[in-house]
């Protein structure tokens, strides 16, 4: 292995030349007492550290960062307590494939085992929840750790990885090298897809008369969204997104049909269940989108591409895999298709779903009474077209995805898969930190918000202009939406109306805070919210009745949405 430096450190300096050496110029943090030696040497270092003030936020925050930037996220939290507290946000990353390195603190190893003060076996904990983890106890292990933990979560399929350094490793002095590449016998992504594969997909996409292109978050993870624009023109087959894969085709292009799934759009279920393919590109098949798997596309062949292989018919079996990097694949297969492609042939099927899209458009009733949270959306979108939206969970993150018209990769931070309440507002954090000059919304519910709304004091210390909007309807909305429909109007536990006064909040930290109750008032609150330049809250008291549709109940087919309430309401 080349070296290329041979200078005497203690590791706590090695771990900052390490990371410098991986290109990191962010840290999101909280020290402790493990990390002493490491928050000394931050305290003379040029990296920019960004102190939390929940250890789960620097998770979000770096998880932010990575996804609006394509970079890998970076978060240090110390041993035991603030270990723990990172799980959820390790788990969230994993769950969406995000690439991100938690550095963590370990208790002296002499320790390790005996129940020591603030130690906890964090390795051990994470495992199921990474894509790899380190447990470093000597400092001449660190440089090598750090090179390997930022090529496993960034190459293949994404995903974080922890690195639990002891304290002592962090004291010892070494002759400091950093490893030039990585040497790992049991982990070769699969890049480049299989030719003969691929031109078996080219068949098949050249056959069919009603294809589907099912596009995931791997589409923006591999950076292949040109690609599959090209390949969408090439075949002129229409597009539907997941959440994660949002803005990875323009949701403005004729051929895009809207997100699948629980509440996707109509047009989008019934396309996916009349089709005769469906070319799924990077995306997992998850129940959200499959609903009742026995009858999902049960009438399409199914052309699977993913670099994971493990996701291969894992959810629904699959009639011709193809595992590699998106944007590889999708390069070999156009020039494929191409030389096959008869032109016009799905014409009657274009034409098919423009009618759909006709008979079951995408809307909502607004009679003026009060604020839709629909319009709020809308709003968002025309004051700021080309915004990064992070979301917490919830109503509203479904209403974003539904009616913010998303052009651009990179531009929807979500808890997709883990589903994470509090997420929204640390990840808008780290991916105005990652992309400054973005304006960064957090499209939060009333609910969410308040699981991390300390992150306020972060934002203001730091002077990161992220803005919130909350949609404030007063419950725990989805929650609250399902016992409406499914348990006879039982509210249990779910009406939060008046909680906290969220401009009052606002203003405690030194953000700005503003309350909008009427239509005519958000636009221009909205404009004085970005103007400001400053952190900022919106309150917006929407209708508290409205809920998400369409909608597939549990159990039931992609095709069999309703559109209305049937069981009673508020």
């Amino acid at each position: 292995m080349t070296k290329n430096s041979a200078e005497q450190m203690n590791g706590a300096k090695a771990f900052i030349e390490s990371l410098k050496k991986e290109g990191v110029d962010t840290i999101f943090g909280y020290p402790g007492g493990v990390l002493l030696h490491i928050y000394d040497e931050i305290y003379n270092c040029d990296l920019r550290h960004i102190l939390v003030r929940h250890e789960q936020a620097a998770a979000h925050a770096a998880d932010g960062y990575a996804r609006a930037t394509g970079k890998t996220g970076v978060c240090l939290a110390t041993s035991g307590p603030g270990a723990t507290n990172l799980v959820t946000g390790i788990a969230t990353a994993h769950m969406d494939s995000v690439p991100m390195v938690a550095f963590t603190g370990q208790v002296t190893s002499s320790l390790i085992g005996n129940d020591a003060f603030q130690e906890a076996n964090i390795t051990g904990i994470t495992l199921p929840i990474t894509k790899h983890n380190y447990l470093v106890q000597k400092a001449e292990d660190i440089p090598k750790s750090i090179k390997e933990a930022f090529y496993i979560a960034s190459t293949g399929r994404p995903g974080p990885v922890l690195v639990d350094i002891t304290k002592d490793a962090t004291s010892e002095e070494f002759k400091f090298s950093y490893p030039d590449k990585v040497e790992l016998r049991s982990y070769k992504p699969t890049v480049k897809g299989n030719i003969q594969q691929i031109k078996k997909a080219a068949a098949m996409i050249a056959a069919a008369k009603k294809p589907v292109i099912y596009a995931g978050g791997g589409v923006v993870a591999a950076n292949a969204s040109s690609e599959l624009y090209k390949l969408a023109e090439l075949v002129n087959a229409p597009v539907t997104t997941t959440l994660m894969g949002m803005g990875a085709f323009p949701t403005d292009h004729p051929l895009f049909i809207g997100m699948p799934g629980m509440h996707g759009t109509k047009y989008a279920n019934f396309s996916i269940q009349d089709s005769d393919l469906l070319i799924a590109v990077g995306a997992r098949f998850d129940d959200r989108v499959t609903s009742k798997i026995s009858s999902f596309a049960a009438g399409a062949k199914i052309i699977h591409i993913d670099v994971d292989p493990a996701e291969i018919s894992k959810n629904v079996a699959v009639d011709l895999p193809i595992v590699g990097d998106a944007k590889c694949i999708l390069t070999d297969l156009i020039p494929a298709v191409s030389e096959k492609l008869v032109s016009g042939k799905t014409s009657d099927w274009l034409n098919r779903i423009a009618q759909w899209k006709k008979e079951y458009p995408l809307g909502y009733i607004d009679d003026g009474s009060t604020i839709k949270p629909q319009f709020v959306i809308e709003t968002l979108c025309e004051v700021a077209p080309d915004a990064i939206v992070a979301t917490e969970v919830g109503q509203h993150q479904m209403w974003t995805a539904q009616y913010f018209k998303f052009k651009q990769p990179r531009k929807l931070i979500t808890s997709g898969g883990l589903g994470t309440m509090g997420y929204g507002l640390p990840a808008a954090m780290g991916a105005k930190v990652g992309c400054p000059d973005q304006v960064v919304f957090d499209v939060a519910g009333d609910g969410s918000f308040q699981m991390n709304s300390q992150e306020l004091a972060t934002l203001v210390s730091n002077d990161i202009p992220v803005v919130s909007v909350i949609l404030n309807n007063g419950y725990l909305g989805m929650v609250r939406q399902w016992q409406e429909l499914f348990y006879d109007c039982h509210y249990s536990h779910t009406d939060i109306i008046d909680s906290v006064d969220f401009v009052k909040l606002a203003e405690a930290y030194g953000a700005l805070g503003i309350r909008v109750e009427k239509k005519s008032e958000l636009k221009e609150a909205v404009q004085t919210a970005i103007k400001s330049g400053r952190p900022a809250v919106i309150d917006v008291r929407i209708d508290r009745g409205e809920n998400v549709f369409p909608m597939v109940p549990a159990g039931a087919s992609i095709n069999e949405l309703v559109d209305e309430r049937k069981y009673g309401g508020i």
